[in-house]
C-alpha cells in the first residue's frame, strides 16, 4: 500500500509551479523526484492529475501518493553505527564526519544508508525511494552529528511535518571565521542553486527557498568564534551558506570559505535534535558531545589567545 500526503495551498503559494511547491513542502524529496512522481501520475490537484508546469491556484489541494519502495540495488554493509536511541518507529544516529548519508554519484557504498540496511533490514520507511530509505533529513558528508531515521512511512510523515512546521529542534555548533560584532542574531536570506556552479548553493532571490538561521556566539577567539546555531528551516548547506553570506564562513569549508590545515572538511557538528515522537506524542531530545577533531581545534584556539 502506498502512503498519501495532502497539502493545502496557502495564499502566499498561489502561482507557484506544483513541482516547486511539493519540493518545498515535503522534506527530503528532490525536485527531480517530484517530477518523476508527477510523470507517474502520483500527484493530484483537486483530485486530478497535472503536469509539472501546473501553477497553483487559490483553494487548490495537492495530494502526493508515495509509492512503496522497490527492490534496491543498494546493498547492506556491516558498518559500525553509533545509535543514540532506537525503537520500533525510529532511530537517532550520531554520524561521523566523512560519511555520506545516502548513495549518489561517486559514493555508491560506505554510506549511512548502506549501514542502516544492514542494521534495520526491511524496517525503513520507503517515502524517499530506494536510494534514501528512512532518511527524513540529511547532514553533509563532512558535518558530524545527530540524524533521525524513520523505520516506517507513518513515522516519516509525522517527523517531516514537524520539520515543515519548524517545531523540529536542530541545533549545531561551528567554528566560524572572523570577529562577530553581535553575539546573537538571525540570518534570514533565501537560498537557491548557484547559477554557474550547480554543486553549490547561494543566497539568491531566483528560484530560491525561504531560509532562517539563528546564531549565538559561545566564545570569541582571535580571528575565530565558537558559535551555536539553530535551524528554523532546513535548506541544503544552509548554515554554511548563511555564515559565508555574513562574512563568517565555517572553518575548513573549502566550498564557501577556505580549507584549514590538517582538517578534512568543515568544523560543523549537529549537536542537538528534538522532536515529538510520532507514536507516543512525547517530546524527545538528544545531545551529542563535540567530537575530538572539534575539541582539538578549540583547544588550539584557546592556547593562541
Amino acid at each position: 500500500m502506498s502512503e498519501s500526503m495532502e497539502i493545502y495551498v496557502r495564499p502566499e503559494e498561489v502561482g507557484k509551479r506544483v513541482d516547486i511547491f511539493v519540493t518545498g513542502n515535503v522534506e527530503g524529496l528532490t525536485r527531480s523526484g517530484v517530477q518523476g512522481l508527477i510523470e507517474r501520475k502520483k500527484v493530484f490537484v483537486n483530485g486530478k492529475t497535472i503536469n509539472k508546469n501546473y501553477k497553483l491556484k487559490s483553494g487548490d489541494v495537492v495530494v502526493i501518493e508515495i509509492p512503496e519502495p522497490q527492490n534496491m540495488d543498494t546493498l547492506p554493509e556491516n558498518i559500525p553505527l553509533e545509535i543514540v536511541y532506537e525503537d520500533n518507529d525510529l532511530l537517532v544516529v550520531n554520524k561521523p564526519k566523512g560519511m555520506v548519508v545516502h548513495p549518489a554519484h561517486g559514493n555508491y557504498n560506505g554510506t549511512l544508508v548502506n549501514a542502516l540496511l544492514y542494521h534495520c533490514g526491511d524496517s525503513l520507511s520507503g517515502i524517499n525511494g530506494v536510494i534514501r530509505p528512512g532518511i527524513v533529513h540529511r547532514i553533509d558528508k563532512n558535518t558530524s552529528g545527530l540524524l533521525i531515521v524513520a523505520k516506517n512511512d507513518r513515522s516519516h510523515i509525522g517527523l517531516a511535518e514537524q520539520i515543515k512546521e519548524h517545531s523540529f529542534t536542530r541545533e549545531y555548533e561551528a567554528i566560524a571565521s572572523g570577529y562577530f560584532r553581535d553575539t546573537t542574531g538571525t540570518i534570514e536570506a533565501p537560498i537557491g542553486r548557484h547559477k554557474t556552479d550547480r554543486k553549490k548553493m547561494c543566497v539568491t532571490t531566483e528560484n530560491s527557498r525561504h531560509a532562517v538561521t539563528h546564531y549565538t556566539v559561545i566564545r570569541q577567539y582571535a580571528g575565530y568564534a565558537h558559535v551555536k546555531l539553530r535551524l528554523e528551516t532546513g535548506r541544503t548547506h544552509q548554515i554554511r551558506v548563511h555564515l559565508a553570506y555574513i562574512g563568517h564562513s565555517v572553518l575548513g569549508d573549502d566550498v564557501y570559505g577556505k580549507a584549514y590545515k590538517n582538517l578534512d572538511g568543515q568544523c560543523l557538528h549537529a549537536r542537538k535534535i528534538g522532536f515529538v515522537h510520532p507514536t507516543t506524542k512525547e517530546y524527545m531530545e538528544f545531545t551529542s558531545e563535540l567530537p575530538d577533531y572539534f575539541r582539538k581545534i578549540l583547544d588550539k584556539l584557546d592556547k593562541m589567545g
